[in-house]
């Protein structure tokens, strides 16, 4: 029986087929509505009396992809190559079968259409899509560790050209309807409402039952392989792939090689090396971590899947923030920008008003770049309150403290906050150290007191981190994460430590590569590690833009809350070197590990070999990788022994969207997943005896490797 496809036959034999999956807001591609296609639309090339194939959708988007949350299991149900090839070739038959069925389809595209459903539209002899609903086309197979694997990678170069195919394939760039049209993926634009119709006008009219690459004499639009302006896409974008990537992502390398190969043969063996490479990527680790971290685990994260149930949802109608920096300018922003009203509070009102700036400044790029208007922006500007005065947080639902690091400056602006606000707000810290519950006892209503741990710069990063201190409650909590969503940020909720969880975990990157400096470490050698690994950036060169002061500052105190002497270990004698000895501060204070020349590329500096002499005999460089890598992971694997992390899902959501930890691991936990448990601790032995202490492995951690227990079931 047919329950995911509406089949009717008008008076003009026209056979409608609408896509509408039962139960599902949005259709995916799943195997039943794939069977479904093939059945309905061979009934209607059966039926004499049926003259064309109109395809459409009974929802407001078209299909929003494939359906992938049945697809991230495959790697750990032992899923072969094979068996996942023939799975994609499946789907290549069904469409196929579609465009070959000796009768004109046309797809009324009536909004977004992604993924599969994209290559649905494809499978179609004439599209039509609206132009009234902010529907866009597009590939996002790559950025989840895919490729188009139901004919995209054959059909997309075919009908657009290489350059433009690569573009969205491997770029994963979207087009928007306009854009569409003009580079031949849509034949035609119309409102939503006559999309339909004029599918429907297509077929009766000029019906055409055959594709151009059906056709004899078909040529590839901008040139076939020999064309020199493609052999210059393929080129350049080896080079490109090969620089984003580090050859860490199998994915744009396999699509890249699936377009070339599969359009250097006829079609239909183009579809099978296509599902040849799908399958390679579907029945391998990264494809699964990738899935489950960027696709799943964050669409649990943005629908709150810790939020406390029976609490009745709330939206924050007027936020407070303590400190116009550029944290509090960026939460000011991205606030505002969600609709809700912000007072912004500093020391003297030149700084409040400079914290304000932000946003003009943040605004009129947005305009000058095409994506808002001055209407708009003085609209969100108008919600923006600078000032010096705490009456002004007077009936204030949330209030944001983004105040230097220093405990009895944040316990003086708690004090003068609770003294104005109402009883019920929610009073947060933005702190990226101190623990929570320390900071509470400033608080009368400790048990309203949270962390909101925001990264810079607030408008890019996605991520917000809650941090619960021992008395916070459930309605504290529910409020954040109602918040968090209201301004479209990804949640992630730790218990509290020094140092929370991402900041905590993060320090280890820096730490290990300031200690290989230490060591003798050519220090080049160790910035190329850590971006070989995936990293977005070296341990050296991010600890610049954090400042080195930063660190030497978190270290003094860290040592001093624990009853610890400062330095401690080699990297943190190198940092109170570089700070107190040669007052290289930072990328702020113009100078670091790296020289920042005026108007020139910043560099390493020079003087590095001087005060931390590089040894004769270096490590390879997998070697770095491993220790840059691993001693992340195991720091990760100490906070869930501790209970800071209670979800491995939000401990991999942390690490990759908090400090750029590589997508293709899946995150810190996925990582020691896909090594394995018992190769882990394994690996940490042996790290431990080469490098020292901070790689040994827990008790808890080798019982839970004797047991061979994932942090994934």
């Amino acid at each position: 029986m047919n329950n995911t496809i509406q089949y009717a036959v008008d008076n003009d034999g026209i056979a409608l087929l609408t896509i509408d999956l039962p139960g599902k807001s949005m259709n995916v591609l799943t195997p039943e509505l794939m069977e479904d296609l093939e059945t309905t639309t061979s009934k209607a090339a059966a039926d004499d009396a049926v003259k064309g194939i109109v395809i459409t959708s009974g929802k407001k988007a078209f299909i929003a992809g494939a359906d992938i949350k049945d697809m991230v299991t495959a790697y750990d149900r032992g899923l072969s190559h094979k068996e996942a090839a023939e799975f994609s070739f499946g789907l290549n038959k069904t469409l196929r079968q579609i465009e070959t069925c000796g009768k004109p389809v046309a797809i009324a595209i009536n909004g977004l259409a992604l993924g599969g459903g994209l290559e649905v539209c494809l499978a179609g002899h004439y599209r039509v899509l609206a132009n009234d609903t902010g529907a866009v086309l597009g590939f996002p197979e790559v950025n989840i560790g895919l490729l188009p694997g139901a004919g995209g990678t054959q059909r997309t170069p075919r009908l657009i050209g290489f350059r433009n195919a690569a573009t969205m394939i491997l770029q994963c760039r979207n087009q928007r309807p306009e854009q569409a049209l003009e580079m031949g993926l849509v034949h035609e634009l119309a409102p939503v409402a006559e999309v339909v119709e004029k599918a429907r006008q297509w077929v009766l009219e000029k019906g055409d039952p055959e594709q151009p690459w059906d056709k004899k004499g078909f040529k590839i639009p901008g040139g076939g392989l020999m064309h020199p302006g493609t052999a210059q896409t393929f080129m350049v974008g080896n080079a490109l792939v090969a620089k984003n990537t580090k050859h860490n992502y199998p994915a744009p390398i396999s699509a890249q090689s699936a377009m070339f190969e599969g359009c250097a043969t006829s079609f239909d063996d183009g579809l099978k090396i296509e599902s040849q490479y799908f399958g390679l990527l579907l029945a391998g680790p990264v494809a699964r971590n990738m899935m489950r971290s960027l696709f799943v685990n964050k669409g649990k994260a943005d629908k709150l899947a810790r939020r406390p149930e029976g609490i009745e949802k709330s939206k924050v109608k007027k936020l407070g923030i303590l400190g116009a920096g550029m944290m509090g300018a960026g939460i000011a922003f991205v606030s505002a920008k969600a609709g809700i009203e912000v007072v912004l509070l500093d020391t003297s009102q030149e700084n409040a008003d400079k914290g304000k700036a932000y946003s003009e400044g943040l605004l009129k790029k947005a305009i000058d770049r095409g994506r808002s208007t001055p209407e708009k922006a003085a609209v969100l500007l108008n919600l923006i309150t600078p000032t010096t005065s705490y009456h002004d947080l007077q009936g204030c639902d949330l209030v944001i403290e983004a105040v230097f690091e220093n405990q009895d400056l944040k316990a003086k602006v708690t004090a003068l906050t609770e003294a104005v606000v109402p009883e019920s707000c929610v009073f947060a810290s933005n702190t990226s150290t101190l623990p929570i519950t320390g900071l509470a006892k400033a608080s009368q209503r400790p048990e309203q007191f949270i962390g909101l741990h925001f990264f810079s710069p607030v408008d890019k990063m996605p991520l917000v981190e809650i941090i619960l201190g021992e008395k916070t409650n459930d309605e504290a909590i529910a409020r954040s994460l109602d918040y968090i969503q209201q301004i479209r940020k990804t949640p992630i909720v730790v218990n509290d430590s020094r140092g929370f969880y991402t900041s905590r975990v993060f320090s280890t990157f820096t730490a290990e590569g300031i200690m290989m400096l230490a060591e003798g470490v050519k220090p080049a050698l160790i910035e190329n590690a850590a971006k070989m690994a995936g990293m977005p950036v070296g341990p050296l060169a991010v600890t610049d833009e954090v400042t080195l002061e930063l660190a030497h500052k978190i270290g003094k105190e860290t040592a001093a809350a624990l009853g610890q002497t400062y330095p401690a270990d080699p990297s943190q004698e190198a940092i109170q070197a570089m700070v107190e000895k040669l007052d290289r501060k930072g990328k702020r204070f113009g100078k670091g590990f790296y020289a920042y020349p005026e108007g020139a590329t910043k560099h390493l500096w020079p003087g590095l070999g001087e005060h931390f002499p590089v040894s004769a005999e270096q490590p390879d460089i997998d070697e770095l990788k491993k220790r840059l890598m691993n001693i992340q992971a195991l720091e990760t694997v100490r906070c869930v022994e501790e209970g800071v992390v209670t979800h491995a899902e939000d401990g991999d959501i942390g690490s990759i969207f908090g400090w750029g930890f590589p997508p293709y691991t899946g995150g810190t936990l996925s990582y020691i997943d896909t090594m394995g448990i018992r190769n882990f601790v394994a690996e940490c032995d042996r790290m431990a005896e080469a490098y020292g202490g901070r790689f040994q492995a827990s008790e808890w951690l080798r019982n839970r490797a004797e047991g061979n227990l994932p942090f994934y079931d």
